[in-house]
């Protein structure tokens, strides 16, 4: 698959019309993203990947789009001549 065919892929899983907001955990967030529990959080903290979202008490979970945007932007960035 071509960089371009890439993009558009992830950009429509990304942008598909699943009803409402999915929440996703910690576990699911580091499948997609493929960085450790630490750099994430240290990430979170420069500003530079999605805040997860307090649901109640001390459980908090991340927006599925959100973290998939930031995988189409992470794409983007280290190919900015496809």
């Amino acid at each position: 698959m071509d960089q371009q065919a890439l993009n558009v892929a992830v950009e429509r899983r990304a942008s598909s019309n699943r009803p409402g907001v999915q929440f996703i955990r910690l576990k699911e967030v580091l499948a997609i993203c493929g960085r450790s529990r630490s750099s994430i959080y240290e990430a979170i903290k420069k500003g530079n990947f999605p805040k997860p979202v307090k649901l109640q008490g001390r459980s908090s979970a991340w927006i599925r789009c959100e973290v998939e945007q930031w995988a189409v932007q992470c794409i983007r960035a280290s190919r900015p001549d496809s």
